[in-house]
């Protein structure tokens, strides 16, 4: 998404992305194997308990003889696009730049297909390493009507799983994200007001559906048993 050759300077281009102009001159650097045998295990344990969070995944942890702190593991668990699945107030923060919004899905009885999509992102544990998820579901029918697969959060793989959706299966009345930087950029919800639909993203009061994560969780099996 950022053009070193673009007119506009890279800190403006940073900002209008909502990220950090810094993380443009971080190097990236390879995760280490215990990190990323510590990762697998976390990834396990999320989906067995999926309403623990750090301290207690730092608990089951140590436990099983690994050697982990508490902040190492929150480190880990914000590395891998997860968090504890429970009811709290809404704290979530639009990037520079993003808006945040309205939750549309309040009371609405959800009767047909593509009446509302829904997507999320999450981790993949793979043989070597890790990659990010992305499936659009339609939240009716719970068909997953497009992935996409990538080995860092940028939108773009978010935009492709989107646009792939709407070409082989038309529009949703409204679409609904969680308030994720991917979700509230600019990038993404433009392709969205082009088409127009109606963007709903998670707040106070959400609704938590139990069958859309089960799917989710189906898809993450079925992309892990593919061949390399």
């Amino acid at each position: 998404m950022i053009n070193r050759d673009h007119k506009l300077p890279l800190n403006r281009q940073a900002k209008a992305l909502g990220i950090s102009h810094g993380s443009l001159y971080d190097k990236p650097r390879p995760v280490s194997d215990t990190d990323l045998k510590l990762m697998r295990r976390i990834d396990e344990l999320h989906l067995d308990h999926p309403f623990a969070g750090s301290r207690m995944l730092r608990d089951l942890l140590l436990g099983e003889d690994f050697k982990v702190g508490r902040l190492h593991t929150r480190t880990l668990m914000k590395r891998m696009g997860i968090e504890a699945i429970y009811r709290r107030p809404n704290t979530s923060k639009p990037q520079p730049g993003h808006k945040i919004h309205p939750y549309l899905l309040r009371k609405l009885a959800v009767t047909k297909p593509n009446q509302v999509w829904a997507t999320d992102i999450t981790y993949v544990p793979m043989q070597q390493g890790f990659v990010y998820l992305i499936a659009i579901v339609d939240w009716f029918s719970r068909r997953v009507l497009a992935w996409r697969l990538s080995i860092t959060l940028e939108v773009d793989f978010c935009i492709a799983a989107l646009k792939e959706a709407l070409f082989r299966y038309g529009k949703p009345e409204v679409f609904n994200t969680d308030q994720g930087s991917q979700f509230t950029s600019i990038a993404f919800t433009d392709v969205l007001k082009n088409a127009g639909i109606k963007i709903s993203m998670d707040g106070k009061g959400a609704r938590r559906d139990n069958r859309i994560y089960e799917r989710f969780r189906q898809t993450r099996q079925q992309i892990k048993c593919l061949p390399p």
